[in-house]
């Protein structure tokens, strides 16, 4: 026998009577029980454990009660991105011959997902304006199953009408399903406001750093809890404990990230009004908003993040704009601590023709933008150079 001492498995974790103030960080892959008859314990039910890492982990199962205190529910179940939470919802929910009502303008890879990937399986969707809810109706099928809506929509910043889409999904028998992405917990309830299932996507406002990507779903009803689970742990939608551990570090945060990026937003809402370089302001809590109304009502002035506005001109004064933004990130992205500039035409709504975004009102000058946790008086500046250079 060798004399080496063998480190292999053999080390034990200290014990201690004091306890880590951090959450600590646990990678392992796999768990090890005691004996067969524990292992069937942890399977049905009887004892609480971990045994692979896809079907589940400590990290995963930490952040997950922390979001599930937020939206006022338990049971939820973390994914390794948002689009993994939203796959794993409607491929769960949904069979062959199902059909979904979908809000027109969810996030574009969600779009994409009902257009063109979920009909290789049998499962069809007809996309309707959210603010309408006899169109939405309208749009009922026998086959219909399930409603996929986001309260605010992106990027036009448009807001469903929620109450009369709650009465609808309830009174059709129909899985209410709300991407409360863009609004968070803070801005809408969206379980508390009876959604059968609430998807995020962690990556963004939650975490607020764009340094993880990771999902979230929580399901009222424990045998669609279930199906989500079961489909989440056969296509390997794992998320990492490390993306886990960043994502709750984040979420310490979040309140007072949410509440300054929001009070930064409503500022620059009105510097973009106020320049002659803009023609159109979007923001919910200006009263000349569309839906400024329903948004009072269903946001209790929480506003949000979210700005876009469409500039005079097209292509050219978006690129001269960009240029002379060298610190605003232009990203295709949203919710990070830092502000951040998409362009829709090209980037989330390129696969539209133009007359599929001129629909929209999404134009060669059209900008959403995140707005972050700077200094209000930095992002006054580089955005008063930004839009002076494009006008």
């Amino acid at each position: 026998m060798s004399k080496r001492p063998n480190l292999v498995r053999r080390t034990v974790f200290p014990s201690s009577v004091s306890r880590a103030v951090v959450t600590p960080l646990q990678p392992s892959v796999v768990y090890s029980s005691p004996s067969p008859d524990a292992l069937d314990d942890q399977y049905e039910g009887r004892a609480k454990g971990y045994t692979y890492g896809r079907e589940g982990h400590p990290n995963a199962d930490v952040l997950a009660g922390m979001i599930d205190r937020l939206e006022g529910g338990e049971g939820g179940i973390i994914t390794g991105s948002g689009m993994s939470a939203v796959t794993a919802t409607l491929l769960g929910l949904l069979s062959a011959g199902d059909h979904i009502v979908g809000g027109n303008q969810l996030y574009g890879r969600s779009l994409r997902m009902m257009t063109q990937d979920l009909p290789r399986w049998g499962i069809t969707s007809t996309l309707v304006d959210p603010t309408d809810v006899p169109a939405m109706e309208a749009a009922i099928t026998p086959a219909t199953r399930l409603m996929l809506v986001e309260v605010v929509s992106n990027p036009t910043l448009r807001i469903a009408d929620m109450e009369g889409i709650e009465r609808l999904a309830k009174d059709r028998g129909l899985i209410l399903v709300i991407d409360n992405t863009f609004t968070t917990p803070y801005g809408f309830p969206a379980y508390a406001r009876g959604a059968d299932v609430v998807i995020h996507s962690v990556t963004k406002l939650l975490a607020g750093h764009s340094d993880v990507t990771l999902g979230y779903v929580l399901a009222r009803d424990p045998d669609h809890r279930k199906a989500i689970y079961d489909t989440n742990v056969t296509l390997g939608l794992t998320p990492s404990p490390w993306d886990c551990w960043m994502a709750e570090r984040g979420l310490y945060t979040f309140d007072m990230r949410f509440e300054r990026a929001q009070a930064n937003a409503a500022a620059m809402a009105q510097l973009f009004a106020d320049h002659d370089a803009v023609e159109t302001v979007l923001y919910p809590g200006r009263s000349d908003h569309p839906d400024h109304n329903r948004a009072g009502a269903l946001l209790d002035g929480q506003w949000g993040n979210m700005v876009s506005f469409r500039l005079k001109g097209g292509r050219a004064q978006a690129n001269a704009l960009t240029k002379a933004a060298p610190n605003l990130a232009f990203a295709p992205t949203l919710g990070d601590v830092g502000t951040t500039l998409s362009h829709p035409a090209s980037s989330s709504h390129r696969g539209l023709t133009p007359e599929g975004r001129a629909a929209l009102g999404i134009t060669e000058g059209f900008f959403r933008v995140s707005i972050g946790c700077e200094p209000l008086e930095l992002l006054q500046h580089d955005f008063t150079v930004a839009l002076d250079a494009a006008r």
